[in-house]
């Protein structure tokens, strides 16, 4: 199977991830980073609240961070196929330091105010809509074709990690002292900072000589016809925003609908523990069953689990066992992921890779912020047990429609799948090499 000029050869001998250092190194970074944002994220309404002792300037903080990222994830994207990326994410962990040692300062000082929160939240959302695409796109340069699922997978699992032991971590040490979260997270942007140091990544192909580059906002057009004109990925895009979509609203109105039924808070909050458990142990599975499964049955093995799972808790009020139910959800969206993620990134030229990830992280993030709204409206007019119904009859009618798709039916690895297509404007082979 070719890819990218190259032949893929599953029986050729490959070292393991777990020697491969500029995959670690990584792999590492990135750790630390997604367990300081989570730390960040969770302690920032706490700030706000022991600050000013608004609730609604605690959500104009966490949607400036959200709307920060969303809005500039487009152009970052292309920014990102100018650029050296690995001196982008070296640039972000730098802007990251100092504006948490900033905020860690004023806090200190006992002169924080709502704006320094406001400014601090905005350059990390920025900081994140650049880091997280270019780190993506740069995988396939540290893996081998052969490796990039499982890759993918711990990658996965490395956000299930990041998020348990941030958000574990930050209400502790906010108890401890306000500032202590955040000082952590700057911790973490300069142990990141230093990793990143080691890796070795090609440099951005230059325009040859005479060459004349094109427009930024001509580039983006680009990225968006790629996308949008790739059959597959186009599908698999819409794949990957519908289960990002509904995963919100069943978990919301699981979460919700245990509330009303008088379980009690400790066990509401070992359902969130379980829910992320279960999305940790089906990232490090994620391989194997990507394997076994297939790129198609994976994506469709996902939403029909929880169209089966999510009307299940309407019999259920325990809540360990309605944990055990959105475990078993979560369980899968790994391999899903898995499967979208590899093939969109085998498929697209590494010259518009961080486009891909813009565009995919955009759609993405809207539809992960439109899934709580939905599923609190729905249960506001209908109460938590249609809106259970609701729920899992939108995720039933997404799984007959992706099990009928002609598109999906051709979702294997094949060779005409994999293979990028010819870069239309380019004479440099993709990422340089």
């Amino acid at each position: 199977m070719a890819v990218q000029g190259r032949t893929l050869d599953p029986e050729r001998n490959v070292r393991p991830l777990w020697r491969n250092r500029d995959y670690n190194l990584l792999w590492m970074s990135r750790t630390f980073t997604e367990a300081g944002f989570n730390a960040t994220l969770m302690a920032f309404p706490l700030l706000v609240l022991a600050v000013t002792g608004s609730p609604a300037q605690a959500g104009l903080v966490a949607a400036v961070n959200a709307t920060a990222q969303l809005v500039a994830g487009v152009p970052a994207g292309t920014l990102l196929d100018r650029w050296n990326r690995k001196v982008v994410m070296l640039s972000c962990e730098i802007a990251r330091v100092t504006v948490l040692g900033l905020l860690v300062w004023t806090i200190w000082q006992d002169t924080v105010q709502i704006w320094h929160m406001v400014v601090t939240a905005a350059v990390l959302g920025l900081c994140a809509s650049l880091y997280d695409p270019a780190e993506e796109a740069s995988l396939p340069h540290v893996v081998p074709e052969e490796q990039l699922a499982t890759a993918v997978s711990m990658n996965h699992a490395r956000s299930n990690i990041g998020q348990l032991l941030g958000t574990g971590a930050s209400g502790v040490l906010f108890g401890v002292k306000h500032l202590l979260p955040f000082a952590a997270n700057a911790v973490a942007h300069v142990v990141s900072f230093c990793l990143l140091l080691f890796i070795r990544l090609p440099k951005p192909p230059r325009p040859e000589a005479g060459e004349s580059r094109p427009g930024f906002w001509k580039e983006t057009a680009e990225g968006l016809r790629w996308v949008w004109g790739h059959r597959l990925i186009r599908v698999t895009a819409c794949c990957a925003v519908a289960l990002n979509f509904l995963f919100q609203v069943v978990y919301l109105v699981i979460i919700m609908a245990a509330q009303q039924d008088d379980v009690p808070s400790g066990q509401i909050g070992m359902m969130a523990a379980m829910f992320g458990v279960g999305g940790l142990l089906g990232a490090l599975a994620a391989p194997r069953l990507y394997r076994l499964l297939g790129q198609r049955h994976s994506v469709l093995m996902v939403f029909w689990a929880m169209a089966v799972l999510a009307p299940v808790s309407l019999t259920v009020t325990d809540g360990p066992l309605l944990g055990l139910l959105l475990a078993g959800m979560a369980f899968f969206a790994p391999t899903a992921n898995t499967a979208v993620s590899t093939y969109q990134l085998l498929t697209t030229p590494d010259r518009l890779r961080g486009r891909l990830s813009g565009i995919i992280g955009l759609v993405s993030g809207v539809s992960a912020a439109l899934g709580p709204l939905a599923g609190g409206l729905t249960m506001e007019w209908a109460g938590p047990r249609w809106a259970i119904v609701a729920a899992a009859a939108g995720t039933a009618l997404v799984a007959v429609v992706a099990t009928l798709s002609p598109t999906l039916r051709g979702f294997t690895p094949s060779e005409d799948e994999t293979a990028p297509a010819p870069e239309p404007s380019a004479t440099t082979p993709p990422g340089g090499e």
